[in-house]
């Protein structure tokens, strides 16, 4: 065996090779100055189109980015090829500060979220009257999603033909959520897509629905020069619609008066990730009443100070009923 001493020759120490190549490691990351920004269209499969000045570019995540994944939604800096000619890929270099986000668990059990969008400014939850039948429980969680996320609800309900709107808005008269009615006819004739393009100009805008509601054929109006595929038939007997809508997708309105975030059907919409502290901050005339709130407060139990600030006559008491409804929507399952 060959023994070396204090004063080696270093072209006599053999040198083990890097299996991943011979240049060394750094934790210096280029700053990449010259990126362009974009904003993601959709996701496919570890591919991401990102608009970068009205050119939908082709791109992929950059290793340095390491498990941060970017999103429907996200603006990013992206180099390399932006040109957008075929079989050109550029890379993501930086995914920008989020400024709301939508996400969802698969079921209140599961501990991966999944952000669904990103930058959204508003929340537009479509739910059918009649074929099939409203869900209270999901639209009561996709609105604790929103509140949780930073974006503002609004309540798309379609197929007024079929049953009227009333009983359903009933519910939800306390929380003062904007929201649309629309019918199979004013669809066709465009009456609707005009109520609906009123809510939606200068806005992100993401749309969630389970299937079936009709939420792809209402996108479809508001977006004519970039139909997606059509909704298919709701099932005699279960009564859930298919899905037709496997991806997120981000489609300008024309005039480039908003953006219309057309999300897959969902059939659950687990909350497991929800803070239940934050949904309180969609109700800022309640809010003020939790500084004499017990630590940890759950603003469900005996002794929430809530109760005594709305005795006191300084929300209403409807407005409380509301709260810790959406509240109890975490601990139930879609559908209870």
């Amino acid at each position: 065996m060959r023994r070396y001493g204090k004063h080696t020759d270093e072209d006599d120490i053999r040198q083990r090779p890097n299996r991943k190549g011979n240049r060394p490691r750094t934790n210096i990351r280029p700053k990449h100055e010259d990126a362009a920004e974009g904003m993601v269209l959709t996701v496919d499969r570890g591919r991401l189109t990102v608009l970068i000045d009205d050119v939908p570019v082709t791109a992929m995540k950059a290793r340095e980015l390491g498990r941060k994944a970017a999103v429907v939604g996200d603006r990013v800096s992206v180099v390399g090829d932006l040109s957008g000619k075929k079989d050109t890929l550029a890379r993501i270099v930086r995914i920008e500060s989020r400024s709301s986000v939508l996400r969802r668990t698969a079921d209140d059990d599961d501990p991966y979220e999944r952000v669904v969008v990103a930058n959204a400014d508003q929340l537009a939850i479509v739910t059918a009257l009649a074929d099939p039948e409203p869900r209270p429980r999901m639209i009561d969680r996709c609105l604790v999603a929103a509140f949780d996320g930073g974006l503002d609800p609004l309540l798309v309900l379609t197929k007024s033909d079929l049953a009227p709107a009333s009983k359903l808005l009933d519910l939800y008269g306390d929380l003062d959520i904007p929201y649309v009615v629309t019918s199979r006819e004013e669809l066709e004739d465009g009456t609707a897509v005009a109520r609906v393009r009123e809510q939606l100009d200068g806005k992100v805008t993401a749309f969630v629905g389970h299937s079936g509601v009709g939420k792809t054929t209402l996108v479809n109006a508001l977006v004519p020069d970039d139909q997606r595929r059509t909704t298919g038939h709701v099932n005699a007997v279960t009564g859930r619609g298919r899905h037709t809508t496997t991806s997120a997708l981000a489609l300008p309105l024309s005039g480039d008066a908003g953006w219309v975030i057309d999300t897959p059907g969902v059939r659950s919409f687990g909350l497991h990730h929800v803070d239940p502290s934050r949904v309180i901050h969609a109700f800022p005339d309640l809010e003020p009443g939790t500084e004499n709130c017990p630590r940890a407060c759950s603003h469900d139990e005996p002794d929430c100070a809530l109760d005594a600030y709305v005795a006191e006559g300084h929300a209403d008491p409807a407005r409380l009923y509301s709260l810790r409804r959406l509240l109890a929507t975490r601990e139930r399952r879609e559908g209870d």
